[in-house]
């Protein structure tokens, strides 16, 4: 990843700041401007919760470039509270407790390293909701 990207994205990769449509109110992640839903301009940021639940789920056993050292891993579509789907590794959970409709948290967590730079690219990953957050939610 270039220097200059890298730091472009820093909010949506560490916050989930995406936008939202003045308009429709659409929430958009990631941030494109443009509603997808109405096509007006959208540059209002939104800040998402964070909260979601797996929409689907594969583990990735032939990875990518600068990702080989990571398989398996898994990832998986999140539907967020606010409505995207958003693709992102899956971390604290072991494959087979994972399952559709599962409640996970965004966490902020190495996704890769560039050995050439030296540079440690963060992200977002997502996690199962921890059991005594998922009894509060419920209350």
């Amino acid at each position: 990843m270039e220097v200059a990207r890298f730091w472009r994205t820093t909010e949506q990769r560490y916050r989930l700041v995406g936008e939202v449509c003045p308009r429709c109110h659409t929430k958009i992640f990631p941030p494109r401007d443009v509603c997808p839903a109405c096509e007006a301009e959208a540059k209002t940021l939104y800040q998402f919760s964070g909260k979601g639940e797996v929409y689907s789920f594969t583990t990735i056993h032939s990875a990518p470039r600068g990702f080989e050292k990571y398989a398996p891993y898994m990832v998986a579509l999140v539907r967020l509270e606010e409505g995207p789907l958003v693709t992102a590794q899956l971390t604290d959970v072991d494959e087979s407790e994972v399952y559709i409709g599962m409640p996970v948290e965004m966490v902020t967590r190495v996704l890769r390293e560039d050995d050439k730079r030296g540079m440690i690219v963060y992200g977002y990953k997502f996690r199962p909701v921890r059991q005594a957050e998922a009894e509060r939610q419920l209350a």
